[in-house]
């Protein structure tokens, strides 16, 4: 069920719902003369929908680089090139 106030709360009981975005890690939806106007919601659940999004956009790029080519990659192949990239960033940040 969404969460939804008047704006007027955010000013009002600013403390009630950032209670509500944290232990939900839901958003409030705002309103104002009862039409949504804003949404709230806590730093936490913003980076996750952001890096949600960003696997969205990535599995929608692989989907169609799969239908125009006709290359597939290994379990194997995809592993090993995935952790020589791993290794390499590992190192540059040691230096």
């Amino acid at each position: 069920m969404p969460h939804i106030r008047p704006v007027s709360d955010l000013r009002n009981n600013f403390a009630d719902i950032s209670r509500i975005v944290h232990e939900t890690q839901e958003p409030v939806f705002l309103t104002r003369n009862g039409y949504g106007d804003m949404v709230v919601m806590s730093m936490e659940a913003y980076e996750r929908k952001l890096f949600e999004s960003e696997i969205y956009f990535k599995l929608k790029e692989a989907e169609l680089e799969a239908k125009t080519t006709d290359k597939r990659y290994s379990h194997k192949e995809v592993f090993d090139d995935l952790r020589a990239k791993l290794s390499d960033r590992m190192e540059s940040d040691e230096i």
